[in-house]
C-alpha cells in the first residue's frame, strides 16, 4: 500500500468489520502489512471463530498466514490455539498444509514444539502424503535437535 501513515489508517478503518468477508477474496491479506498493530488487533480479532473457515479457504488460508507472520505473537494466539488437536489432519488439508507450516516457520519455540508433539507418532504416514510430508519437512527443519531426532528415530523403527 502506497500514501501516508493517516492515508493508511483511513483506509484501514474502512476494513475494520468486513475482515472476514474480505479474507476470502483474493487479496484481502494485503491490509495486515502495512497497518499499525492497533488495527491489526482489531483486523484479526474479526476472525476468531472463524479461523477454521479460512484455514480452508485458498485466499483465507493466505491471510491467516499473514496474520501469524506480521501481527504480534500475543495477538494471533487465538489464531495458533485454534489449531491444537487438528495439526494431522491440517497438515493434509491441501491449504491447511501451509498455516501450519507457518507455525513451524515463524511461531514461538512453544508453538513449533506443540505441533511437533502433536505430529509425533505419525511422521511416517505423514510422509508418505503428498501435503503432510512437507509439513514433515519444516518439523525437521525448524525443530530443536531433540525434535528432530524423536522425528527421524520414528523413520528408522519403521
Amino acid at each position: 500500500m502506497y500514501g501516508t501513515k493517516s492515508q493508511i489508517r483511513e483506509l484501514a478503518g474502512q476494513l475494520i468489520g468486513h475482515v472476514l468477508p474480505l479474507s476470502l477474496q483474493m487479496y484481502g491479506c494485503r491490509a495486515l502489512e502495512v497497518v499499525e498493530v492497533d488495527q491489526q488487533t482489531q483486523m484479526v480479532g474479526e476472525l476468531n471463530g472463524s479461523v477454521k473457515k479460512c484455514v480452508r479457504d485458498q485466499n483465507g488460508n493466505h491471510v491467516i498466514q499473514k496474520c501469524i507472520e506480521c501481527v504480534p505473537h500475543d495477538r494471533v494466539q487465538f489464531i495458533v490455539s485454534s489449531f491444537f488437536g487438528q495439526v494431522v489432519s491440517l497438515s493434509s488439508h491441501p491449504y491447511g498444509c501451509h498455516v501450519i507450516q507457518h507455525v513451524l516457520q515463524h511461531g514461538k519455540p512453544h508453538e513449533r514444539s506443540d505441533v511437533i508433539n502433536n505430529i509425533a507418532g505419525q511422521t511416517v504416514k505423514m510422509s508418505l502424503q503428498k501435503f503432510a510430508s512437507n509439513v514433515i519437512e519444516k518439523c525437521l527443519t525448524y525443530g530443536t535437535p531433540n525434535e528432530r531426532q524423536l522425528l527421524v528415530n520414528e523413520i528408522w523403527v519403521h
